[in-house]
């Protein structure tokens, strides 16, 4: 798969950072472990080994997942973005027209998204609804719990 993954500058960052972190940190440690695990013995019943060998298969999995989205990463510089009109990279601040509640929150891609941190995705629902819709428009959004109703208080690129 070619297609390009859409991402802010920081999303990019935290990417790079982590496989940083599993190729110098946690690869090494891993292959620590399996060879510790093989000075103790029969293989086939060592738990220890197992968990290992079992560790090494995700963090290769992750370096490789990593790699591949960094490879297709299209980083946008949300900081050359503006206008009033809710796009990628967007920070809005809605209201939900049930409860008064106001939220905040940066549309980024996929392999960045985080809703306690306040980066949802751009294939969320909510944020597929906001594309293209400007301060003051209401957007409606089906979620487990019914309908729910947002109005969109503030547009910034930041």
């Amino acid at each position: 798969m070619s297609d390009k993954v859409p991402m802010t500058a920081g999303g990019f960052a935290r990417l790079e950072e982590e496989l940083r972190y599993l190729k110098s940190t946690a690869r090494p440690e891993i292959i620590r472990a399996i060879a510790e695990a093989r000075e103790h013995g029969d293989l086939s019943e060592n738990a220890e080994y197992h968990a290992a060998r079992e560790r090494q298969s995700f963090i290769e999995g992750r370096v490789a997942e990593l790699e591949d989205k960094i490879a297709r990463a299209e980083v946008i510089d949300v900081s050359s973005l503006n206008g009033k009109t809710v796009k990628f990279g967007a920070t809005v601040t809605v209201v939900d027209e049930d409860t008064d509640a106001k939220t905040a929150y940066q549309l980024v891609g996929e392999m960045e998204a985080d809703v306690k941190e306040g980066r949802l995705s751009i294939t969320a629902p909510l944020a597929r609804a906001l594309i293209g819709k400007e301060v003051g428009d209401s957007v409606e959004v089906m979620t487990p719990a019914g309908s729910k109703a947002y109005e969109i208080l503030k547009v910034q690129y930041i």
